[in-house]
C-alpha cells in the first residue's frame, strides 16, 4: 500500500505541474518531424484553426493546424486524405492529451506529384515550351531513329519489333538509360544531347512501358522537358499506355499513346514505300514512252514546215500578209479619226456645262427663294410677338389690384407709411385710415374694432 509518509512534500506534482514538465520535456527533444498518415476526425471550427487524427493501420494521433498556419495550405484537408505533416509534438495540458501541432500540411504520393505536375505544367505553358509554332516535323522517311530508353525493358522490345516490321532498312541507334529512380531524369536529358551532338539520327523516340504516376516520374521532370525542347532532333514522346500523360508529352513534337505507336510514327511502312516505288517506275516508264511520242510528232511537223519554207510558198504568204497589214492600217486610222471626233464632242459638251451664266442664273433663282423665305419668317414672327403681347396683357388685367377694386372691393391703408391692412389687430381706436376705391378714396375714423 502507498505509505503517503514516505514522500515530503516537494517531491508530489500536481496535475498542471505534471503536464507543464511533460509539454517542457516535449518541446525540448522533439523539434520539428515529418509524419505521413491519413486524416480522420477531421473538424473545422468558425475559429478557422483545423482539428484532426493522423492515423495509419496501428496507432493514431490527434493534430492541430492553427490558423496563422494555412497560409500554404495548398488542398482542401478531408477524411481520408494521405498526408504528409511537419510538426511539433505537444501536450494539450488542460485535458493532458498527447498532440501534434502541424506547422506545414501537403498530400502525400500521388496527390503531392500531381500538384507537382499541374505546377510546372503551368509554368513551362507559360514560358511557351508546348507551343505548336515550336513543334519540329517528323522526317518522311528517316536516315536512322534513334531510341532512348532502358535496354532491358518491354518498351525497347515493341519498339524493335514494329520498326523491324515496318521498315528493317532503317538503322537504330540504342541510347541506353534508366527510366525510373532517382538518376534516371538526369541519364534521359544527357541522353538527349549526346544524340543531338554525335548527329547520328534524324528522330528520337523516348519513353517507357506502363507504371504508376510515380514510376513514370522522371518523364515529368523539369530537366527532361528542357532537354526536348532544346533538341535539334525532332522528338516523339511514348510514356506509358495510352492514359497516362507526362510533361515530356506536352514538350515533345509529336505524342504516341504507346512505345509501339511511336514506332509505326518514326517509321515509314516499307510495303507501301514498295508499292510506290512501283507505281513511280510505271508512271515513268509512261513519261517516257509519251516523251518519244512527242519526239517523233515534233520531227514530222518540223518537216512539214521544212517544206513550206520553199521560196514560192513563202512570196504567197508575204503578198497575203501584206494585203492584210494594208486593210489593218486603213482601219485603224479610220478608229483613230472616228475616236477623236468623239473626244471633241465629249469637251465641247463638258464645256458648255461650265458657263458662268448658268451658275449665275441658278444662284439668284436661290437669293430670290432665301429673300422670299426670310419675309415668310419675319412676317411669322410679328404675328407670333403680337399674340403673345396680348395674352400678357390679359393676364396683367387679370392679376391688377385695379381690375379687383373695378369688382367692388377696396384697399384700407394707414397713413402716413401706406402701410395695406389685412387684420383688426394692426388698427387702435381713434385711427384715421384710408379708403382706396377704383374711383377716388376717403378718409374714416376707427370708433370700433370687431
Amino acid at each position: 500500500m502507498y505509505n503517503q509518509t514516505s514522500q515530503s512534500s516537494e517531491d508530489i506534482l500536481t496535475v498542471t505541474q505534471l503536464n507543464r514538465t511533460t509539454s517542457l520535456l516535449l518541446d525540448k527533444h522533439f523539434l520539428s518531424i515529418f509524419v505521413e498518415g491519413e486524416i480522420s476526425n477531421f473538424s473545422a471550427p468558425a475559429s478557422g484553426h483545423l482539428y484532426f487524427s493522423l492515423k495509419d493501420a496501428n496507432a493514431q494521433v490527434r493534430c492541430a493546424m492553427f490558423k496563422t498556419q494555412q497560409r500554404r495550405l495548398g488542398f482542401t484537408p478531408s477524411n481520408g486524405k494521405q498526408v504528409l505533416i511537419k510538426a511539433r509534438v505537444s501536450l494539450y495540458e488542460p485535458r493532458g492529451d498527447f498532440q501534434l501541432i502541424v506547422e506545414q500540411l501537403e498530400e502525400a504520393g500521388d496527390g503531392a506529384l500531381r500538384r507537382a505536375f499541374e505546377a510546372l505544367k503551368v509554368k513551362l505553358a507559360d514560358e511557351g515550351l508546348f507551343d505548336n509554332a515550336t513543334k519540329r516535323t517528323l522526317p518522311l522517311l528517316p536516315q536512322a531513329i534513334g531510341i532512348i530508353t532502358s535496354p532491358t525493358g518491354a518498351a525497347i522490345r515493341d519498339i524493335i519489333t514494329v520498326l523491324r516490321r515496318r521498315f528493317t532498312a532503317i538503322p537504330v541507334i540504342i541510347y541506353p538509360v534508366s527510366v525510373q529512380g532517382n538518376t534516371a531524369r538526369h541519364e534521359i536529358a544527357k541522353a538527349i544531347q549526346l544524340a543531338n551532338q554525335r548527329h547520328e539520327c534524324d528522330i528520337l523516340i523516348i519513353g517507357r512501358g506502363g507504371g504508376s504516376l510515380e514510376d513514370l516520374w522522371a518523364f515529368n521532370e523539369e530537366i527532361v522537358a528542357r532537354a526536348i525542347f532544346a533538341s535539334d532532333i525532332p522528338i516523339i514522346s511514348a510514356v506509358g499506355h495510352e492514359t497516362d500523360i507526362t510533361i515530356a508529352d506536352f514538350v515533345a513534337d509529336q505524342r504516341a499513346a504507346t512505345p509501339s505507336a511511336a514506332a509505326e510514327l518514326a517509321s515509314p511502312d516499307q510495303q507501301e514505300w514498295l508499292s510506290r516505288l512501283n507505281q513511280l517506275n510505271f508512271q515513268l516508264q509512261q513519261q517516257f514512252t509519251r516523251n518519244l511520242n512527242q519526239r517523233t510528232q515534233a520531227l514530222t511537223w518540223l518537216n512539214q514546215r521544212l517544206q513550206q519554207q520553199h521560196p514560192g510558198q513563202k512570196l504567197l504568204r508575204n503578198a497575203q500578209r501584206l494585203d492584210e497589214l494594208e486593210l489593218r492600217l486603213k482601219q485603224t486610222i479610220q478608229g483613230k479619226l472616228d475616236r477623236n471626233k468623239h473626244q471633241l464632242a465629249t469637251k465641247i459638251a463638258k464645256l458648255g456645262q461650265y458657263n458662268p451664266k448658268i451658275t449665275i442664273n441658278h444662284y439668284q433663282q436661290k437669293q430670290a427663294h432665301l429673300k422670299q423665305r426670310l419675309i415668310s419668317a419675319m412676317q411669322h414672327k410679328l404675328a407670333h410677338l403680337n399674340q403673345s403681347l396680348l395674352t400678357s396683357s390679359q393676364t396683367l388685367n387679370a392679376v391688377s389690384p385695379l381690375a379687383t377694386l373695378n369688382r367692388g372691393y377696396a384697399l384700407v391703408i394707414k397713413p402716413p407709411n401706406g402701410q395695406l391692412v389685412s387684420s383688426t389687430q394692426q388698427l387702435k381706436l381713434g385711427e384715421r385710415v384710408e379708403t382706396k376705391l377704383a374711383n377716388g378714396s376717403f378718409v374714416s375714423e376707427i370708433t370700433a374694432l370687431e
